[in-house]
């Protein structure tokens, strides 16, 4: 009995803390093995001491979230062939793995090794238009890493406008992809949280944030598990109907063209005409015995 509360306390909490995205996921077809890794909560000791080693001021939804659970991570395959593909991928960091993106120099590092604070040539980034201004490499923000998404980018919690020796407290969630472009996704984590789990974890979800989308076996998922979200993604990144995708009609890519008429050969012309001259001799031989 007690083994049974457990379990129920235990499905109470995962599904409060996933939205109830679980239930969701096991009811769809060919998704199996859905697991959500159970982890402790964060104590406040170590959220203080996180905030004083980097110098900056947890937002209050992030903070929140630690204190109930040290991170998450909820995956889920699908079933093709009888084997299992790993496919959706929902993780959040835990307050030990939520690093700087950009570490500090070695000792032993070549005095003029590149790093990423060289891509920072721009003295002066602002914003333009309505386009909010980028992360910095340098020291200018603070970077930490909330999610490697699988190799396909971060999912980062930067603080820009950043003094050396000042707290830094406004935060915002920004994706950096594998070309080293910024891309904001939300000003806070209760949002960027709700895009996740919308989202399902698919692969390179968070690149429909960005101008070039995800990649088409991405796309090819997202329409199979996610269409409803998939197609008003399709239609707010392109709302004049531009050319980011190829127009297919198929009503004429599949219909046949039509054949050119073969001309007659001379010969064919010539038996036929042969062939009247015949018919033409034999009545009047008819007509001329009757006679």
């Amino acid at each position: 009995m007690e083994e049974t509360k457990e379990n129920l306390t235990f499905k109470g909490v995962v599904e409060r803390l996933t939205l109830g995205i679980t239930r969701i996921l096991e009811n769809m077809p060919g998704v199996v093995d859905v697991r959500f890794v159970e982890r402790e909560p964060a104590d406040k000791r170590s959220l203080l001491s996180w905030e004083q080693k980097n110098t900056c001021i947890l937002p209050e939804d992030l903070r929140d979230f630690y204190l109930t659970t040290d991170g998450s991570t909820l995956t889920w395959s699908v079933k093709l062939d009888n084997e299992c593909v790993p496919l959706g991928s929902m993780a959040i960091n835990s307050v030990a793995r939520l690093c700087p993106l950009l570490q500090p120099v070695s000792l032993f590092s070549l005095p003029n090794a590149p790093s990423l604070a060289d891509l920072d040539w721009e003295e002066d980034n602002t914003e333009s238009g309505s386009a909010p201004a980028a992360p910095h490499f340098d020291s200018r923000s603070r970077i930490f890493e909330m999610d490697s998404c699988g190799g396909n980018g971060k999912v980062c919690l930067v603080y820009k406008n950043c003094t050396p020796g000042v707290v830094a407290q406004q935060s915002e969630i920004w994706f950096l992809d594998r070309s080293l472009c910024w891309h904001l996704m939300t000003s806070t984590f209760t949002s960027y949280y709700r895009l996740m789990i919308t989202h399902l974890g698919l692969p390179e979800w968070q690149y429909a944030f960005t101008p070039y989308g995800p990649s088409p076996q991405a796309k090819q998922w997202a329409s199979l598990y996610q269409p409803l979200t998939f197609t008003n993604e399709l239609n707010f990144a392109d709302p004049a109907g531009d050319s980011h995708l190829n127009k297919l009609d198929p009503t004429k890519a599949f219909k046949g063209k039509a054949k050119a008429p073969v001309p007659k050969k001379k010969q064919s012309t010539q038996c036929s005409l042969g062939s009247t001259a015949k018919s033409q001799g034999s009545t009047v031989r008819h007509s001329g015995g009757r006679r």
